[in-house]
């Protein structure tokens, strides 16, 4: 079996495919983005950038605003309560590079929500569609496009998704993701898709659906449920980037693509070490990169002694040379990688993971 993938245009641009990366505060940072985008993702969204321009020269943003050497189109996420001061980071981010800006109306954070921003929004549609069309009207005198990332609602009385979409498209918003959930459940529970399949039928422009995608036969199943034009992944490319690459071969051939080598997977982690370094510095990118190990290492055999070891570790250079010699003991035993934990396999969404 043989599929073309879908052609998929956010104003000017035509993305590569269908699998997206979903922004994620503290992971979705440049180098994670762009080894994502290596690895077969079609497009990756920054991390979220606040609207408060006191702090636009932290260091903190400064690095989320750095897109030095990242392939197009560079997609920002701005959070914020504020039109003007969203209109406002609007600007400072196209003028550093951002070819897309994405507004957040999804994270489900408490210290994003209490200050009403992310999903908080959607309680106050008035506000809400006030900074969708300020954001739209300063990105298109750029000639940039904007989508908007949001819940399902605010809880599971409230869900306004559709609604607020159909607003967000009359404002001029050029494409608009779902995440199966109400601000109110967080990431607990199970993702629903009742809701994105609505807003796709509803919608002329394309809908992109996020939640609980953890394996290509999830990717498969949620785009024929939903009829949604993309799907986003978040944490299930956390420590396994080639998520992307799976799934692309999945969807093309429907065939599952074998694990990567033990010698691959060290090649591409250690590329990304040294790239995350680069941005961070030796002290504040050894600390982080730990996540990162630890993602890659947890589901293989001695992955979690090695994480504890890995993370008494003090310098970049000996987290490089641990993890090359872990990676080497282990491609003694094994060619490809041997994931202790079973990933998800093929099989047909549960009702209750699709009603509402």
């Amino acid at each position: 079996m043989s599929a073309k993938q879908p052609v998929l245009q956010i104003g000017p641009h035509l993305l590569p495919n269908n699998l997206f990366v979903a922004p994620m505060a503290g992971v979705t940072d440049r180098p994670f983005r762009q080894l994502c985008k290596r690895m077969g993702a079609g497009y990756a969204v920054s991390e979220m950038v606040t609207s408060r321009k006191d702090l636009w020269s932290s260091l903190k943003t400064s690095r989320r605003a750095n897109h030095e050497g990242e392939a197009g189109p560079i997609a920002v996420q701005i959070a914020g309560t504020d039109a003007a001061m969203m209109a406002e980071a609007t600007r400072y981010n196209i003028e550093r590079g951002a070819q897309i800006i994405d507004i957040n109306m999804g994270c489900p954070a408490k210290k994003v929500c209490n200050k009403w921003a992310g999903s908080a929004l959607m309680q106050d549609e008035a506000l809400a569609l006030e900074i969708i069309e300020a954001v739209v009207e300063a990105a298109a005198a750029h000639g940039v496009p904007v989508s908007l990332k949001m819940r399902t609602g605010w809880c599971a009385s409230e869900k306004n998704a559709l609604r607020l979409s159909l607003a967000a498209e009359g404002a001029g918003v050029a494409m608009v993701t779902v995440h199966g959930r109400t601000r109110e459940q967080g990431y607990k529970g199970e993702a629903e898709y009742a809701t994105v399949a609505a807003v796709k039928a509803a919608l002329r422009i394309p809908v992109v659906a996020n939640g609980d995608i953890d394996s290509p036969q999830k990717a498969r199943d949620v785009l024929a449920l939903t009829g949604a034009d993309a799907v986003m992944i978040g944490r299930a490319a956390q420590g396994r980037p080639w998520i992307f690459a799976e799934t692309a071969h999945f969807l093309a051939t429907g065939e599952p693509l074998p694990a990567p080598t033990v010698t691959q997977a060290r090649d591409w982690l250690v590329e990304h070490l040294h790239d995350h370094y680069s941005l961070y510095g030796e002290l504040t990118g050894m600390r982080t990169a730990r996540k990162h190990i630890g993602w890659a290492v947890a589901d293989l055999p001695g992955g979690e002694a090695f994480r504890q070891e890995m993370n008494l570790l003090e310098s970049s250079a000996a987290q490089v040379k641990a993890l090359q010699a872990w990676f080497d003991t282990l491609g003694a035993s094994y060619q490809r990688l041997p994931y202790l934990a079973k990933l998800p396999e093929a099989r047909t969404i549960a009702p209750h993971e699709y009603k509402q």
